[in-house]
């Protein structure tokens, strides 16, 4: 008697259930279908977008390196010829100054 009181409630559980999780599922797929064509465009554009990104770093961090050796190059190079360009700027300075400019002698 026990036993099939127990199948009873068993068997009206399920055939009150099994309908509320066949609305559920259908429920799920009309909702993950209207949603689909934009979850396929967020897609297309995270991969475009990641490209672009990719491109962008690359061509920075290459423009990054270029400009390091060339501070490099301008530490090495020039910067120990720093005193002789300022002293031909000083010569220069001192041998135009005695000159007078054309609206000066006019």
């Amino acid at each position: 008697m026990l036993g099939t009181l127990l199948t009873l409630v068993i068997l009206g559980c399920l055939l009150v259930l099994l309908p509320l999780l066949a609305l559920k599922l259908l429920f799920s797929l009309a909702v993950g279908l209207v949603w689909l064509p934009f979850k396929l465009l967020g897609a297309i554009f995270r991969i475009a977008f990641g490209v672009v990104g990719l491109v962008a770093t690359l061509l920075f961090s290459g423009v990054g390196v270029v400009l390091g050796l060339l501070l490099v190059l301008f530490l090495v190079v020039l910067l120990p010829l720093l005193p002789l360009v300022l002293l031909g700027l000083v010569l220069v300075g001192l041998t135009r100054l005695p000159r007078r400019s054309a609206l000066a002698r006019a």
